[in-house]
This record gives C-alpha cells, structure tokens and sequence, in this order.
C-alpha cells in the first residue's frame, strides 16, 4: 500500500514507537507500507529529525532516511488547485495526489482543509489503523456474492 507521511507523524513514531504512530513506522520500516515522498519532503525529514531536542541517534536517522530513498518512491509533484493554509504542508498533499497514494497520514488533520484535498483520503494515524485492518480483512476475505 502506497502512502505519504506527515514529517509528525514520522517523529511521532520514533518518538514513541508503541503507538499507532510508531506500528507506522514499523510498517514502512518491513516494507508493508510503500513511502511516497520527493526531495522537498525527504528534506523536512531530515532536517526535523536533525533537530537537537528530539536526541535522535544521527546514524540511525541516516539509515532511515537511506532505507526511505531506496524503497520509496520518489513521486513527481503537481501544484495543487487549491492552496493549503500553510504553504509548508503542500507538498504532502501534492505527492499523496499525484502518486495516487492510498492515504495521506498525518497528525494535523485540519491543515487540510476538505475543499483542497481533491478526494485525498486524510487519516490521523490510529485512523489509518483502522483503514489498514479493514482493508487487509476485505482483501483476505472478499465478501461472498
């Protein structure tokens, strides 16, 4: 399943790897989840998880991010047809659309407001949890005719 991940919900994960935000990360991580992303998102990865009050292990946070380029896809963006309040959070918007991503996670829902998604489903992680048990439940066993 193809995604895009809000940079909150990546440290969120790291941050507290036993919540939905961190069974997110896990799931990238086994390549179960497929990251959309392109270098204006792989960019605000890497200098937020650089940033010194979240202590992250620089070493780790590269091999992550090297783990993201390799088994990732790098999504060519399109501008949106409506703008987003903060300009900061159109590229996820942009790549979730143009790579016809499953979903865009994130934590801030309500920076994307419904009239600019283009029919982008936006889910908070514990909603993508649900979303993915659902979808892995109806792929495992079609409803019978």
């Amino acid at each position: 399943m193809k995604i895009v991940l809000d940079t909150n919900v990546l440290v969120s994960g790291l941050l507290t790897p036993f919540g939905s935000s961190g069974e997110i990360v896990r799931m990238v991580s086994a390549g179960i989840l497929i990251l959309q992303f392109d270098s204006r998102i792989l960019l605000e990865y890497q200098e937020v998880l650089y940033r010194p009050k979240f202590q992250f292990n620089k070493e780790h946070i590269d091999t992550l991010l090297a783990y993201v380029k390799q088994n990732g896809q790098v999504i060519p963006a399109s501008p949106l047809k409506k703008r987003l309040p903060d300009p900061d959070d159109e590229p996820f918007l942009e790549i979730a659309i143009a790579g016809r991503a499953a979903c865009l996670i994130t934590g801030n829902k309500s920076h994307f407001p419904r009239k600019s998604r283009q029919g982008m489903k936006i889910l908070s992680p514990s909603e993508f949890i649900d979303f993915y048990r659902k979808y892995n439940e109806d792929t495992e066993h079609p409803h019978s005719p």
